[in-house]
């Protein structure tokens, strides 16, 4: 959703001719949940029906042979003399067999969606087309490209009827970057379809929107991701392929004005769409922090409750320091446990080096000693 007074008209990106209203279509609530739900139903209206054929895996005279012969009762192959005879036909499981649940054209290939709903849908993505970083964040290029929603003076479009005046005018408009972006991502389909006449695949380039007819048409056609639609008949498939929101859009002049008779404003109703009123967004002010802190909303809410701080159990037998909370004496027990364990090696060692040197000692009487000492100590301490 976007609100500015007015838009510039460009024939070059150095500075706009004129300026025109924006309409109120590119204030519309963005709703991608509508977009994406009445995209997936409109471009399933492109299919055509396809089915095998209803004698698929039936051209044999197979018959079941019965039981008592220790095979499977599965209608087989009759005759002899070749690989095939007493081979397993019709079930989907054997060669040359039927497919399960064979596809039928009688299918429920198309969807109708509700003419409101579809109107809603493209407002929305006209509202989402006018925001530069939705317009990046699709993958146009568009950084340097003067203004979004980016709109053409009829005049320099009433002189274009070649390719390559139509090219050297969206280069002078920077918006030729998102052209060069759709030849460098051509590529060879992946899948069985690169052998059914849809051998590349390529990104979407810019919509060209426009009002009257005219011999640009033909000259921005062969340019490599250009559409070309009529203001009278935007659709939600050309202004957000595949769902996404965000398509570089650049309107004539005489289409972006005709915008407000197409889908009308919030004062009045189009004059085209029969019964549609432009669709209001839920919130005027979308800056929640600001409303929940505002005086309005604070005074009428209740006092903080005091919450009481739950005081979580621990384990004294892993948990020292609640150990010392429950027994403060627990502190000094195992300083005295160091340092009697500190003696002992002490005196383990000088043992050991009394026995390097060839030092005679009575090492059962010592150890008594050493301990003994300790335990005194331990319990004057």
């Amino acid at each position: 959703m976007t609100a500015r007074p007015l838009v510039g008209v460009y024939s070059s990106a150095k500075k706009a001719d004129e300026y025109v209203r924006l309409p109120a279509v590119f204030s519309a609530p963005i709703r991608s949940d509508i977009v994406q739900e009445v995209h997936m139903n409109l471009n399933k209206n492109k299919r055509q029906p396809y089915a095998v054929s209803r004698y698929a895996g039936h051209q044999s005279s197979a018959e079941s042979w019965g039981t008592g012969r220790a095979v499977s009762r599965i209608p087989r192959v009759p005759g002899g003399g070749t690989h095939r005879s007493g081979q397993g036909a019709f079930g989907n499981m054997c060669r040359g067999g039927r497919m399960f649940a064979p596809t039928r054209v009688w299918r429920r290939w198309h969807r109708r969606v509700n003419v409101n709903q579809r109107r809603t849908a493209a407002a929305a993505a006209l509202a989402a087309s006018a925001l530069p970083a939705l317009v990046m964040a699709r993958g146009h290029r568009v950084e340097r490209v003067a203004e979004v929603p980016l709109v053409v003076s009829a005049k320099t479009l009433a002189s274009i009827d070649k390719t390559s005046k139509a090219v050297t005018l969206l280069k002078g408009l920077n918006a030729y970057d998102d052209i060069e972006r759709v030849i460098e991502s051509k590529k060879i389909r992946v899948g069985a379809g690169k052998a059914r006449n849809r051998r590349y695949v390529q990104r979407t380039g810019p919509l060209v929107v426009y009002s009257d007819k005219g011999p640009f048409l033909k000259a921005f056609r062969n340019i490599p991701g250009i559409d070309l639609v009529n203001v009278a008949k935007l659709s939600v498939l050309d202004l957000a392929p595949g769902g996404h929101l965000g398509r570089f859009i650049i309107y004539t002049k005489d289409a972006f004005q005709a915008l407000d008779n197409q889908f009308g404003t919030y004062k009045t109703a189009s004059s085209v769409k029969k019964g549609f009123q432009l669709p209001k967004p839920l919130l005027t002010n979308a800056d929640l922090g600001r409303i929940i802190n505002s005086e309005e909303v604070q005074t009428h809410l209740r006092e903080k409750r005091a919450t009481r701080r739950i005081v979580r159990k621990k384990n004294p037998y892993r948990n020292f320091q609640f150990l010392v909370k429950l027994n403060p004496y627990a502190k000094t027990l195992k300083r005295q446990r160091l340092v009697a364990a500190m003696r002992a090696q002490k005196a383990k060692e000088s043992l050991a080096e009394a026995k390097r040197k060839g030092v005679k000692t009575d090492k059962k009487k010592k150890v008594k000693q050493v301990r003994a000492k300790a335990f005194a100590k331990s319990l004057f301490a």
